[in-house]
């Protein structure tokens, strides 16, 4: 099956008391004409598991008949009023969801069965807003809409509602002017942000209310929901081969893991440690196809500064075979673990981590003093790191600045965890952090560098090349990793030396 279109919706939907007539937008964002409706009969089936895992993350998934896009659905949340729709064209059993859509929700469904769960019939009447210019600049909606939802007992309900949504060129600041001037012609903000959340309702749980004080392991919890979120987000993305998506993915496997390690005293790090020990696994796999992306623009950025009488031959054809088949393999290696059944396991634990934590007795702490020691321990490692630096040169230097790094990358990820508690009185130490960790992230960019195109000078030599260019690069990495250790040598003088809150010193 072919791969799903995308699109992006920006829309917000409203409450219209019943009897009353459609707001007129003429004048409103740039409004010249408001179409007469044009009246559409939209018929559609939701999908979820049995226990709305889907709906609990705000994804949509449907299949509707009727529209100028019937086909199937599956909605994608980026922002309040933004959304990521990916559509496959009707055809195929009728009852059962298609594999590409399946596939792409595996980090929601954790691979529980996706069955019907609603039924909407919506009568739709839709007014074109246009410009002076004649092209659209929105869709108003007046939706009359039956729904029916299954489960132990049946729901059966009727609303009106208004839609108002923005062309894709359009810009997103119109949805405010268009709010307001709903809002004056009495229509009310929707509370809820779709159709078959109106209709499941209380069916599925909202999240976790916030305490005006929480206590440390809300703050750690809370945390790792964010990164989990991030990692099932990016999981789409790997599959549907969006760029940045692989960088995206091993962020939020590095940031799940260093929360759990470093506020192992909050959520027990014995109970976390074969969850921890996974997501060092997915990492790795993940690591091939996301260092060849680096590695392949950092050196098309080297040679675009490289006078064109100092590159000789078809280098750069040479480069792009090369680089095609190591992404191919990093790619087929991300996806080999995507699919596998150890990565489905990973999912499931690290969901029953979060449905069930395995908390200590300090996270019930208060945040502002449950959250200092494991803080002070991570700064405490990243110092006892650049210490073991000391007096170390060649390969030795660069494996402890590459530590270090990982050290200040871990301090920084913990002061972004306890920045709802002390995010002013970190921030500038977080800052000197992570200036430091950037500089040694230069300065591992060349020793990886060096690698590659010792590797690429061995390569190219066999197949003919002429590879003088290859070890100039060389030459300038080699350089240029000692001047970064001498910045990095000021930055870490600022990190000591420069504000932070009496309890991290």
């Amino acid at each position: 099956m072919a791969a799903p279109s995308s699109v992006t919706e920006r829309e917000r939907k409203y409450e219209i008391v019943a009897g009353s007539g459609v707001p007129r937008l003429i004048g409103v964002a740039g409004v010249e004409t408001q179409d007469a409706p044009v009246e559409q009969v939209l018929d559609a089936s939701y999908y979820d598991t049995r226990t709305f895992r889907l709906a609990k993350s705000g994804i949509t998934l449907r299949r509707r008949v009727g529209g100028h896009d019937a086909g199937w659905h599956l909605k994608l949340p980026v922002s309040a009023d933004e959304r990521q729709e990916l559509q496959l064209p009707l055809g195929g059993d009728t009852q059962k969801v298609p594999g590409r859509l399946r596939r792409l929700v595996r980090a929601y469904t954790l691979g529980e069965k996706l069955v019907p769960i609603a039924h909407l019939r919506t009568d739709r009447f839709a007014h074109r807003l246009a410009g002076a210019d004649g092209r659209t600049i929105a869709t108003l909606t007046d939706d009359h809409v039956t729904g029916e939802a299954g489960g132990e007992t049946a729901r059966l309900d009727e609303w009106r509602e208004l839609e108002l949504e923005l062309e894709p060129e359009t810009e997103p600041g119109r949805l405010d002017e268009f709010d307001r001037a709903l809002a004056d012609a009495g229509a009310s903000a929707s509370p809820w942000p779709s159709k078959l959340r109106r209709l499941i309702g209380d069916r599925v749980p909202g999240p976790p209310r916030k305490r005006k004080k929480p206590t440390a392991g809300a703050i750690v919890l809370a945390s790792l929901r964010e990164h989990h979120a991030q990692l099932r987000r990016a999981d789409v993305g790997v599959r549907l081969d969006v760029e940045d998506s692989v960088h995206q993915m091993r962020v939020a496997t590095r940031k799940l893991r260093s929360a759990l390690r470093t506020f192992g005293s909050i959520v027990d790090k014995d109970a976390t440690a074969p969850l921890t020990a996974e997501l060092k696994w997915l990492g790795q796999q993940l690591a091939p196809a996301r260092d060849t992306e680096v590695t392949e623009a950092r050196l098309g950025e080297r040679l675009d500064g490289v006078p064109p009488e100092l590159v000789f031959g078809p280098l750069r054809q040479f480069l792009t075979r090369y680089f095609s088949r190591e992404a191919e393999e990093g790619r087929t290696r991300a996806m080999a673990a995507l699919t596998g059944k150890r990565y489905l396991s990973l999912l499931r634990t690290l969901d029953a981590v979060l449905e069930e934590p395995p908390l200590t007795a300090k996270a019930r702490k208060p945040a502002k003093s449950g959250l200092r020691k494991p803080v002070r321990k991570a700064a405490e490692k990243l110092r006892r790191a650049e210490a073991e630096t000391r007096g170390l040169e060649g390969e030795e230097l660069e494996k402890a600045l590459h530590d270090v790094r990982k050290k200040a990358k871990r301090a920084r990820y913990a002061a972004d965890t306890v920045k709802p508690v002390y995010g002013k009185k970190l921030r500038k130490w977080r800052k000197n952090v992570k200036a430091a960790q950037s500089t040694l992230g230069e300065h591992q960019d060349t020793v990886v560098g060096r690698d590659v195109l010792h590797h690429l000078t061995v390569a190219g030599h066999g197949e003919g090349q002429n590879t003088f260019t290859f070890g100039m690069l060389y030459a300038q990495d080699a350089a240029a990793a000692e001047k970064l250790r001498e910045r990095f040598a000021g930055e870490w003088r600022r990190l000591r030396k420069g504000d932070r809150p009496g309890w991290l010193r």
